[in-house]
Formats: C-alpha cells, sequence, structure tokens
C-alpha cells in the first residue's frame, strides 16, 4: 500500500460506504426477521449476513477486479442487449419501484403512524407521502450542500440511537426467544438468506463500488491490485460494521414477542421496542431521526437514477426525472409498507440470483478467459430458474414446472435451484467457445 492510501484514508472510505448501505430502511429487515425466526434466530441471521452484507462486500471486490467504470460496461460482457437491460432493471428496482418509494413508507411508519389512529393513517400517510417527495423534488432540484450537511448529521446521530437501543436490548432484553413461524421452522438459514434480498444492497454495490474505485483513484491510485487492496479493505470495515449491527437488531427483533407480540413489519417492531425502552420521548426522537435518514436516502436515489435515465433518454433533461420519479415513488408509497416489500420480493428474487452470479463470473472471468459464450450459458440457464422463482415468490406456481425442478434441482425448493443450472450453462458455454475456436482454426488452416 502506497502512502498515498493510507490506513485513515481507507477508514474514511469504509465509514463512507458504509453510510451508503446503510438506509434508514435496512433498520426494518433484521428487527423482522427476528421477530419471525424466534428460536432459529442465529441461523437466519447468518443467510441474511450473506446476502446483506457478503454480497455487497463481493460486489464490490468485484468491480475493482473487472477494471470496468460502471454497471452496464460490466454486465455487457454477457451482451450489450443484457447489458442495458440488467442496469435499467437494477436502478428501477434502487429506484423509483422498490428502494424510494419504500423511504417514504418507512419515515411514516416509524415517525408518524404510532401516534396517529388506524382510522386517519391513510389519509395521513397520503398527506405525508405528498410533503415528503416534495422535499425530495426542491432538494434534488438544487445544487445545494444542505443534503451532505444534514447526511452527516443525521447518520452519526441515527446510529448513536441505534447503538444505545441495541445496549439496552442487550442488557436488559425484553424477554426470551418463542417458537419461530411456520416458514422459519425449517431451512431458517435459507429464508435468511432470501430475505437479505430485500436490503437490495447486492444491486447498489454495482452504484456504489463505483464511487469508491474513483475515490481511490483520485487519491493517485493507478496499479489493479492497488485499488483492489484498498476498496476490500474499505469494503470490509462497512461490511463489519453492517454485520454487527443487523445481528443486534435480529437479536432484538427475537427477544421482542414475548412482550411486544409478532407485529406487522420492522418499522412497527424498532418504534415499539423504542417505546417500551424509552418511551414518548425516545419514540419521538426516533421519529425525527428516521425521518430526516429516509429523506436524504431518497433525495440521493432521485438524484442518482435522474442522473443515470437523462444520460440513456437525451430528450427528457434530468429535472424531468426529478420530477416524474418523486411523483411516481409518492404514488406507490401510499401502497403501505407491508404491500412494497410484497410487491418487491418477486422481482428481486428474479435479478437476485442473476447479480449474484455476475459477481461470481467477474471473479472467475481470467479462468474461462473472458468467453462471452460462458457468460451466456451461464446467465441464460440461470434466468430460467430465477423467473420461475420470482413467479412462485407472487404467488403464481406453475405446478408441472415446480415438480420437475424439485426432482432434479438440488436447493430449489430453498430458493436456490439456480447454481447446479448456471454451472451447467457455464460449461456448456466453454465447450461452444472451444468448438469455434477449433472450426475457425481449421477454416484458416483450408484457406491455407
Amino acid at each position: 500500500m502506497s502512502d498515498r492510501i493510507s490506513f485513515s484514508f481507507i477508514a474514511m472510505l469504509g465509514f463512507m460506504l458504509f453510510a451508503l448501505f446503510f438506509g434508514a430502511g435496512n433498520l426494518i429487515f433484521p428487527a423482522m426477521l427476528g421477530q419471525s425466526a424466534g428460536m432459529n434466530v442465529w441461523s437466519a441471521n447468518a443467510g441474511f449476513v450473506v446476502t446483506g452484507v457478503g454480497l455487497p462486500l463481493l460486489g464490490i471486490i468485484a468491480l475493482g477486479i473487472s477494471g470496468k467504470s460502471d454497471l452496464q460496461s460490466l454486465a455487457s460482457r454477457v451482451h450489450p442487449v443484457f447489458g442495458l437491460l440488467f442496469t435499467v432493471a437494477l436502478y428501477l428496482s434502487i429506484g423509483p419501484l422498490f428502494a424510494i418509494p419504500r423511504t417514504g413508507t418507512v419515515a411514516f411508519e416509524i415517525g408518524f403512524k404510532p401516534f396517529l389512529t388506524e382510522e386517519i393513517a391513510v389519509v395521513g400517510l397520503l398527506l405525508f407521502s405528498a410533503v415528503f417527495f416534495g422535499i425530495t423534488i426542491y432538494f434534488s432540484l438544487k445544487s445545494s450542500k444542505i443534503v451532505d450537511i444534514v447526511g452527516k448529521f443525521l447518520s452519526p446521530l441515527l446510529l448513536l440511537f441505534i447503538a444505545i437501543l441495541i445496549a439496552t436490548a442487550i442488557l436488559r432484553p425484553i424477554g426470551a426467544f418463542q417458537p419461530p413461524v411456520e416458514s422459519y421452522m425449517q431451512h431458517a438459514f435459507f429464508k435468511g438468506f432470501q430475505e437479505g434480498y430485500l436490503t437490495m444492497d447486492a444491486l447498489a454495490a454495482f452504484v456504489f463500488g463505483i464511487i469508491v474505485i474513483n475515490a481511490v483513484k483520485n487519491r493517485g491510485a493507478t496499479d489493479k491490485k492497488e485499488i483492489v487492496s484498498a476498496v476490500a479493505k474499505a469494503g470490509l470495515i462497512a461490511a463489519v460494521l453492517l454485520g454487527a449491527i443487523y445481528t443486534s437488531l435480529s437479536f432484538i427483533g427475537a427477544s421482542s414477542v414475548g412482550n411486544l407480540g409478532l407485529l406487522d413489519n420492522g418499522g412497527a417492531v424498532l418504534s415499539s421496542v423504542s417505546d417500551y425502552y424509552y418511551g414518548t420521548y425516545g419514540q419521538i426522537l426516533l421519529s425525527l431521526i428516521v425521518t430526516g435518514a429516509c429523506l436524504t436516502t431518497s433525495i440521493g436515489l432521485i438524484t442518482a437514477c435522474a442522473s443515470y435515465f437523462s444520460k440513456l433518454a437525451p430528450t427528457i433533461s434530468y429535472n424531468k426525472f426529478v420530477v416524474i420519479f418523486s411523483v411516481f415513488s409518492a404514488g406507490l408509497a401510499n401502497f403501505g409498507l407491508n404491500e412494497l416489500i410484497a410487491i418487491s420480493v418477486p422481482v428481486l428474487v428474479a435479478i437476485y440470483p442473476l447479480a449474484i452470479l455476475l459477481i461470481a463470473l467477474t471473479f472467475l472471468h481470467p479462468l474461462f478467459k473472458g468467453k462471452t459464450e460462458v457468460y451466456q450459458g451461464s446467465m441464460a440457464l440461470t434466468a430460467v430458474v430465477a423467473v420461475f422463482d420470482g413467479l412462485n415468490a407472487a404467488g403464481i406456481a406453475v405446478g408441472p414446472v415446480n415438480d420437475l425442478f424439485t426432482s432434479f434441482l438440488p436447493l430449489y425448493a430453498v430458493g436456490l435451484g439456480w447454481i447446479v443450472p448456471a454451472i451447467i450453462g457455464g460449461a456448456f458455454g466453454y465447450l461452444v467457445s472451444m468448438a469455434r475456436r477449433r472450426s475457425l482454426s481449421t477454416s484458416y488452416d483450408s484457406a491455407g
């Protein structure tokens, strides 16, 4: 490591990366996982950490190894059309379809709903989302540093409050772990593995990784090994922090069921736990901090998505995309947190295997010398299984296909049936590439 890339710079990058990944919305999933998993919380949490922490770390390192400047160029190793479609799907997922509306619903769920009656909660969400995304539009259109200032102030404040809450819960647990709900009774690890998809951090890693890589390059690093080493160390710092917080929140959720009951979502869990330990004042403080943190996350995501799509479709300006995405997100936010999560699950179940495979193939790229056929064969068979996984998650089961896949594909029942087809598709692609090379070589020799 050169003098340019000091430990203090690596640490700064690690904390910056942690702040990028740790949106306020990420608080809700481990808390709900803990409630649902109960006595099986540690197994479920391990699966959640793999996809919610491990995959984002690997995604960032993979970007550094690839040497590519953006996601689309990396995904275009499969095919330019795939590169475009996959990048668009990813930006829409971490943008106006799921992540951005979720910032509004999480802020409402934690910040305002606890203080409203059920009768006026629907109207309250409508008014709140209008104001929330109105503010998002205003600051997304302004070239102001206020968002950075607020973000730098709120993120440490949110972490401090969560750290106090975690310490209190560990020292004075609310109650004993309860039996798990039905979906966590068996294969809790794999259920937690899929729950980690909801963070969307493995998808976001393809976007955030470029920020970190550019920061290292701007520091003066030019050697690929030096860049990858710096990125990996910064990513490891972020991963350790995320893993510790997710595990602690899972514990809080698991220990809360006996006293608080099984709640609707992670937002309700955090709000109720905060009220249990600190009363109304603690709940109000949590509400203000989370709302502000969600707002800065919303502005950041709107800005990133509008920037990408305005380059993709230059006839529509950045400002128009900001308004379009904000209004669309405000509309989706009114479906409510539970419904938003339910809608997002099938799409994430379908797209995540492709993202995981792209990361894996990037690491293996030197082994098969980057042959396009390997990428295409592996992605094609993975996509087939992933589509049916998504349909199952949406409640649209295709019986004969499920029966066939269950019989022949290992791990299909736990959502990982795409792994063997990915290997077979990659091997077949490699053989095709070798056959093509022999054919070309033979034709060349004949011509000679």
